[in-house]
């Protein structure tokens, strides 16, 4: 039997200079603050999970679209396989101009409306030329494509347990398995990819079937293991008060590069928007710090040109 390896010696000199190079890896920033600790990039799998309802799809839309405003050079593919293109584009316009989603939805739009509704439409536009949608088959094979056709390297798949592998499969975990052994192909070749995924009940603490937060773990990703097993980091948005809908947090699981840090959000759900809250108790680093403050002031000149800052203090239309 032939044996195959890397001898640590063999890989040693090139390391060693990688590390001394002060490079950093490349990352497409999301957000601010504690937004700022979500690892996207070339080669990362990040994995979101959440109980229905709780904005897994919407949280994953507001960091592909501020990853493309930060990243000028940066182009995504969604694949959806629940919401069209222009259902996805409803959400973006009511976060981008702070009009309530219901409203756009309806297309009850009025005078009142006009300056924002233009102002979250030209934002819009200044990315879509870099953003692109599948569409059906929704499977791995025409994600693929679409990804070498358009020349993204952002891919966002939502939600997994729906999106078929090649080939055949007699169950639904063996595809899913299946799946995520080509997500990992999409990362080694340089892509980065986010995994939307459906999760299970779980027993709360009352040993009742729920998806309380608190009965929520690396285990609760439905049909496969390979789905935490694979992914480079495991989130899943739970619910913070179970009276509150707009109070949640992100739970970080997994992290293969670093430490897990939960993020509290709030989700203010007619303008479809997630803002990090202050009882987050966490810290940065000193260069993701300075990261961060270069991120917030990128976004907040690209906010400028939206009104929903001078606009929301307002409160029209709400």
């Amino acid at each position: 039997m032939n044996a195959k390896y890397l001898a640590a010696t063999d890989a040693f000199d090139d390391w060693r200079d990688d590390v001394l190079s002060g490079t950093p890896p490349t990352l497409y920033p999301v957000g601010t603050d504690a937004m700022q600790r979500i690892e996207i990039g070339p080669g990362i799998v990040t994995l979101v999970g959440g109980p229905p309802g709780t904005g897994k799809t919407a949280l994953v839309m507001q960091w592909v679209a501020d990853a493309l405003r930060l990243t000028p050079e940066l182009r995504a593919v969604v694949c959806n396989v629940e919401m069209s293109p222009g259902v996805l584009m409803d959400r973006q316009l009511a976060r981008l101009s702070g009009v309530d989603l219901t409203a756009i939805r309806h297309r009850q739009l009025g005078a009142a409306h006009a300056e924002r509704i233009d102002a979250g439409l030209l934002t819009l536009e200044s990315f879509a030329d870099r953003l692109a949608f599948c569409k059906a088959p929704f499977d791995l094979a025409n994600a693929a494509a679409t990804v070498d056709d358009f020349g993204a390297g952002l891919l966002i798949l939502d939600y997994i347990q729906r999106i078929a592998p090649p080939g055949t499969h007699d169950a639904q975990r063996s595809s899913v398995n299946a799946t995520m052994n080509y997500i990992r192909q999409f990362a080694d070749a340089g892509v980065a990819v986010i995994v939307v995924a459906a999760v299970g009940r779980t027993k709360d603490s009352k040993g009742r079937s729920s998806y309380a937060g608190d009965g929520l773990n690396l285990a609760s990703f439905r049909e496969s293991s390979e789905l935490e097993f694979g992914a480079d980091d495991a989130f899943i948005l739970v619910r913070d008060d179970e009276d509150d809908g707009d109070l949640v947090r992100l739970r970080h699981f997994k992290s293969r590069h670093g430490e897990t840090r939960d993020i509290p959000l709030n989700f203010d759900r007619p303008l479809q928007r997630f803002t990090v809250r202050d009882d987050d108790d966490g810290t940065i680093s000193k260069s993701k710090a300075a990261d961060a403050k270069r991120a917030k002031s990128a976004l907040a000149a690209l906010w400028n040109r939206t009104p929903t800052a001078a606009d929301d203090a307002e409160g029209d239309d709400r």
